[in-house]
């Protein structure tokens, strides 16, 4: 079950996803709030888990990195060993920006970012498919993005 949200939260909330570089000042004259409350209520959301991190988010492509892949990943044996060690793994590569659990034919899906084809392919070979529970890798190469974003739709709350 959720924490229970006041409409000021939400507000914070709102605002903080839009730009999470955003002053207290700022924030506080935007939601109509206090600096000190608007500081107060903020860090509240932060010791109940709500606000994990503040973040940035970076433009890959002009940094160079050019493909974007989603893996199917299969584990055999499935057992807390085979996911410990390939959850162990995943966490040490940097270019697995996400993992997810998954039910039905394959057991989990990552989102792996590489300078270009090649890098990908040296790092599913090199790196991820060292790995000795990974019995399969389904890999479908994204084209091209049309929505991304991190922001969780406060107003359904």
């Amino acid at each position: 079950m959720g924490i229970m949200l006041d409409e000021t939260d939400k507000a914070i909330l709102r605002e903080l996803q839009e730009d999470a570089s955003i002053s207290n000042l700022n924030l506080s004259k935007k939601i109509g709030l206090s600096p000190s409350a608007c500081l107060a209520r903020t860090k509240n959301l932060v010791e109940a888990g709500i606000i994990k991190k503040f973040t940035t988010i970076v433009d890959e492509k002009k940094l160079g990195i050019e493909v974007t892949a989603l893996a199917l990943i299969n584990l055999s044996p499935l057992n807390r060993e085979t996911i410990h060690s390939f959850l162990e793994d995943i966490n040490k590569f940097p270019q697995v920006q996400e993992c997810y659990t998954l039910t039905g034919s394959h057991d989990y899906m990552l989102k792996i970012v590489a300078k270009d084809m090649e890098s990908y392919r040296n790092f599913i070979i090199d790196s991820l498919m060292q790995n000795p529970a990974i019995s399969g890798v389904d890999t479908s190469i994204v084209m091209s993005t049309e929505k991304r974003t991190v922001s969780v739709p406060i107003d359904e709350m």
